[in-house]
C-alpha cells in the first residue's frame, strides 16, 4: 500500500480501506498515493478545526476547500477521492446515508420513463439520452421549473406544433429521429395512463424519400489499413485492434461489441453469441482472425476486473467500456489510416458491400448484419452500380 510522509489524523484508521477501493478500481500506485495524501490532508484538517470523522460529509467538502485554498495549496482535488472516503465512512457506519433529494414531477416521470427505455426496450445508453432529452423538452412546456403538463389534455395539434418546431432546427435525419423520440414518449404515456388515448399516430411524419441516397462505404483496402493501423505492442492497441475486427469482420455494432462479455464466446464451436437490439440473441461463427485478436487481448491486454464484459476500459476507475467509446476507437483508427470520414457504421456498410460483390444474395447479406426488415438490407443493391446498368431502361424518347 501507498504509504504518506505525514500521518493522516483523523482519517487513519480508514486509510487502508480506502487504499483497497483504489486499488480494485485499477489506479495505479502513483494516482493512489496522491488520492491518500488529499485523505490525509481531511484528517488532519479535521483536527485542526476539532472535528470528528462524523462531521465530514458532503456538506464538509466546500469548508475544506476554502481552508486549503486560504493556506496556499494548488493541489488538485479529486472529486473521486471525497466519493470513495463517503462509501468507506458509510460502509463503517461512521457517516449517516445521504438524505434522499427531493424530486420534482418532472424528474419522477423522467427517472420512470428512463427505466421503461433501459428495461422495457433494451436501449443503448446514447439513444436512452437521446429519447429522454426530447422527453424533457415537450413534457415542460409552459411549466414552472420541474413541473409537467397536463399530459390527460393533450392534442394532436400540441404534438404537431412541437414536431414542426423540433424539425425546423435539425436536419433531415435528426428530424425522423424526433419523430421516433416522440413515438415512443406518447406509447410510454399510454402504456403508463397518462394519455387516454395511443397518440403517437398523431406525430406526423417528416417528408423526404426513402433511401434517396448511396449508403457510404469504405473499401476493402480501407479496411484493412484501418485493422492494421493498431499498436499491437500496446494494451490499448490490441484492445482496439479486436474491436475493428469484430466490427469489420462480423458488422457489429458499437453497442453489441459494448455488451459482448466473456461468456459469450464458445471457443471450442469457434461462436459467438451476439446481443443485439431489443434483447435479440443471435449465434455467429467467430472468424480466425478476430478470435485470435480477441485471445491476444484477452492474455495479453485486458486489465485484471471483475466485470464479464469483455472489454475494459484503460484508464481508471476501470469499467466496461461505453458504446461512444467504441466509435472513438473507429475515429482514431480512420485518422491513422488517412480515412477521416470513416465512422463506425461504415465498416457494417462495407462489409455488406464486399458481400455483395461476391454475388452473396440480399436475403444472406440480412442475415449476417441481423436486419429484421429485408428492405433495409435492399439499399446495398444501389451500390451495385455495374449490375444495374444492365437493368436499367432507356428514357422514354431517348434514341437508341
Amino acid at each position: 500500500m501507498p504509504g504518506t510522509r505525514r500521518r493522516a489524523g483523523a482519517m487513519a484508521p480508514y486509510i487502508a480501506a480506502i487504499d483497497a477501493k483504489l486499488t480494485a478500481l485499477g489506479y495505479t500506485p502513483g494516482t493512489r498515493l496522491g488520492l491518500l495524501k488529499i485523505v490525509g490532508d481531511v484528517g488532519r484538517w479535521l483536527e485542526t478545526e476539532r472535528l470528528t470523522v462524523a462531521d465530514f460529509d458532503e456538506s464538509a467538502v466546500a469548508s475544506f476547500r476554502a481552508a486549503r485554498a486560504r493556506e496556499g495549496f494548488t493541489q488538485k482535488l479529486f472529486g473521486r477521492c471525497f466519493t470513495l472516503m463517503f462509501e468507506v465512512l458509510r460502509e463503517d457506519g461512521v457517516l449517516a446515508p445521504p438524505p434522499t433529494a427531493v424530486v420534482s414531477p418532472l424528474e419522477a416521470l423522467l427517472a420512470d420513463y428512463r427505466q421503461w427505455l433501459v428495461h422495457d426496450k433494451d436501449l443503448a445508453a446514447m439513444t436512452v439520452l437521446r429519447y429522454e432529452n426530447l422527453a424533457r423538452r415537450f413534457l415542460q412546456i409552459g411549466q414552472p421549473a420541474g413541473e409537467v403538463l397536463d399530459t390527460t389534455m393533450l392534442s394532436g395539434a400540441e404534438i404537431s406544433a412541437f414536431i414542426l418546431a423540433e424539425s425546423g432546427r435539425v436536419s433531415l435525419g435528426s428530424a425522423r429521429g424526433r419523430v421516433a423520440e416522440m413515438r415512443s414518449l406518447l406509447r410510454y404515456l399510454y402504456l403508463t395512463d397518462r394519455t387516454r388515448w395511443n397518440l403517437a399516430g398523431c406525430v406526423p411524419s417528416v417528408a423526404g424519400w426513402r433511401d434517396a441516397h448511396l449508403p457510404v462505404s469504405l473499401s476493402a483496402g480501407q479496411v484493412e489499413a484501418m485493422v492494421d493501423s493498431c499498436d499491437r505492442s500496446t494494451s490499448t492497441g490490441r484492445r482496439d485492434r479486436a474491436i475493428m475486427l469484430l466490427l469489420a469482420r462480423l458488422g457489429l455494432r458499437c453497442i453489441e461489441v459494448a455488451r459482448l462479455r466473456l461468456d459469450d464466446v464458445d471457443w471450442r464451436a469457434g461462436e459467438l453469441t451476439v446481443r443485439g437490439k431489443a434483447r435479440r440473441r443471435d449465434l455467429m461463427p467467430l472468424p480466425v482472425d478476430a478470435g485470435e485478436a480477441l485471445v491476444d487481448y484477452l492474455h495479453e491486454g485486458r486489465p485484471a476486473s471483475s466485470h464479464r464484459e469483455v472489454f475494459i476500459t484503460e484508464r481508471a476507475p476501470r469499467k466496461p467500456i461505453p458504446a461512444d467509446l467504441v466509435g472513438d476507437v473507429v475515429r482514431r483508427a480512420a485518422r491513422r489510416a488517412n480515412c477521416p470520414d470513416a465512422k463506425a457504421h461504415g465498416l457494417r456498410h462495407a462489409l455488406a458491400t464486399e458481400m455483395l460483390a461476391k454475388d452473396i444474395p440480399l436475403l444472406d447479406i440480412g442475415q449476417v448484419l441481423r436486419h429484421r426488415d429485408l428492405a433495409t438490407t435492399a439499399i446495398y443493391a444501389k451500390v451495385d452500380i455495374d449490375s444495374l446498368r444492365g437493368i436499367a431502361q432507356d428514357w422514354p424518347g431517348q434514341r437508341s
